[in-house]
């Protein structure tokens, strides 16, 4: 009786380990050495068990992760965080699957070896990343890889491979660390699945060192963030107008005593329809004038020629007044700007605290026009040069999308502009979470991402993927009002993952069919021959 307790409480210690592993290296724990070790309860709790057993357990690991990371969901929606959670834990499941699979064939010595279980199973996790980031407009929130955010040595590879390769190189040390236990218990004193995976975190970081060395030359631009600390019940409060946006142009007005080159308000900073509202438009034109620089501004937009066609929009107006741009939104938060599978889920609105959205998506990938004008000397003569600076918008949560980014770069976008508001979740970890997609989106295109909050982390983040400037009042950065300026250095970077997207994790997809074909082929021509 006694050795059977023990055995439930090893069974069930396992999973809720490796959860809790995972969770805490995250924010807000930020504990992100052990995401190196997470993995390795899980695959030790699925081996030699059952398939449908080895689905269960990882399905519960998955669903206690996502619980502990994105349960900030519930300040939006309850039903809409169950359901997420209880998708997004599909993929840890389907991964023990396989994973279970890889491992049963390695009692056999006819299948597999353990050697091929090195790169396979963090390749495995990749695919499974890849396709949750894009599968039904897709969700690649706290992806792996995204827990060594503040590790500039070991992100730099994400200019070639994008996160997913951050990610192989965590299941790989995971995967190696597994493997070596396993043999030394069988008395098998074999290092090198563990000495392959040091091998390669060490080329990894010497290129991360190498790149992070590494001088950024070209034109420098001076930007403004403006973070107004807009408490939500009072954002699309009419009564509450005129207070916000006294609040943003006396914070516009104090900033441009600094001098800055363009001024950036957060997502919705605008309290109303900036295109259809004459009086509202008038305002912030009026400002821009003001202050002799270009603001860019977030605000709902209703199009005149659709019926119940809204959007949320980005808006660029010039110094002069005039509104030289616009981007819709592409991608849209699902249970907040609308209800995906409406009419399945769309049960879900009788239970948010607050209306959830019914915008549509933008189509455009805009890429804003602005100009500065320089004083210049040279052969004893002054004049002034008039440049062209290009750069894009990402609203909200556009930041987790690589490829979106990546169009952007490639559309010749100087620099990115994060516009968001992360006031819905309260004081949870949700939005330095968020700034962790960001520094990732700046290593992949080697461009500035600049990050503005309603509140948040309204930031300046450069090529390597360093935060070198933040709104900050008391050393707090959430749910504080005030401002940052900041210079950047705009490059006109072609990275390999600007060129190629996705190649990496294409390959891992691949290859994890490749390797499950080709076990199963295995399997199958022994048995082929048994028959004859």
């Amino acid at each position: 009786m006694k050795n059977y307790r023990s055995h439930i409480i090893y069974r069930i210690s396992l999973p809720v380990l490796s959860a809790c592993l995972l969770i805490l290296s995250f924010p807000g724990f930020n504990l992100w050495l052990l995401a190196w070790i997470g993995l390795v309860p899980m695959l030790f709790a699925i081996e030699n068990k059952k398939p449908y057993h080895a689905f269960l357990i990882s399905y519960l690991i998955g669903a206690l992760f996502f619980l502990g990371t994105v349960y900030w969901l519930i300040h939006v929606t309850l039903p809409g965080m169950i359901i997420v959670v209880l998708y997004l834990a599909l993929y840890f499941g389907i991964f023990g699957l396989i994973c279970n699979y890889y491992l049963q064939t390695t009692n056999d010595k006819r299948r597999t070896t353990k050697y091929y279980l090195l790169p396979i199973i963090p390749a495995a996790w990749v695919a499974l990343e890849f396709l949750r980031a894009h599968f039904i407009t897709g969700f690649g929130w706290n992806l792996l890889g995204y827990s060594q955010s503040s590790i500039l040595p070991v992100i730099q590879i994400a200019d070639m491979t994008g996160v997913y390769g951050v990610s192989f190189l965590v299941v790989m040390v995971n995967s190696a660390i597994y493997l070596t236990i396993r043999e030394v218990r069988k008395k098998n004193y074999h290092f090198i699945p563990l000495a392959i995976a040091a091998a390669v975190l060490f080329i990894t970081c010497y290129y991360g060192i190498f790149r992070t060395r590494n001088i950024f030359t070209g034109e420098k631009l001076r930007v403004a963030v403006v973070q107004g600390n807009i408490p939500q019940v009072k954002k699309w409060d009419l009564s509450f107008r005129e207070d916000i946006l006294n609040k943003y142009e006396r914070l516009t007005r104090q900033v441009a005593c600094q001098y800055p080159e363009l001024i950036i308000w957060p997502e919705t900073s605008v309290p109303g329809f900036l295109e259809s509202e004459p009086e509202l438009l008038g305002r912030v034109t009026k400002l821009a004038k003001d202050i002799g620089a270009p603001l860019l501004v977030g605000a709902p937009r209703e199009d005149p020629e659709k019926k119940n066609a809204y959007y949320n929009s980005t808006f660029l107006v010039n110094a002069d007044g005039r509104v030289a741009g616009r981007y819709d939104k592409m991608h849209l938060v699902p249970f907040g700007e609308y209800v995906p599978l409406r009419a399945l889920l769309g049960f879900v609105e009788n239970f948010a605290p607050s209306p959830i959205g019914d915008f549509t998506s933008g189509k455009d990938h805009t890429v804003f026009n602005f100009f500065i004008s320089r004083s210049a000397k040279g052969q004893g003569q002054a004049w002034r040069l008039t440049k062209r600076i290009k750069f894009s918008t990402l609203i909200c949560f556009e930041d987790i999308f690589p490829g979106l980014a990546g169009e952007f770069a490639r559309r010749d976008a100087l620099f990115l502009v994060n516009m968001t508001n992360d006031a819905w979740f309260g004081r949870t970890s949700a939005a330095y979470q968020h700034v962790q997609n960001s520094v990732f989106r700046a290593v992949e295109t080697r461009l500035n991402v600049i990050r503005a909050a309603n509140t948040g982390v309204s930031c300046f983040i450069n090529q390597k993927g360093e935060i070198t400037g933040m709104v900050e009042s008391g050393g707090q950065s959430m749910f504080v009002d005030g401002f940052c300026v900041g210079e950047i250095i705009l490059t006109r970077a072609r990275t390999f993952y600007t060129l190629y997207g996705d190649l990496f994790a294409y390959l891992c997809l691949l290859a994890a069919i490749a390797s499950l074909a080709a076990v199963r082929l295995k399997i199958s021509l022994p048995k082929k021959r048994m028959l004859r």
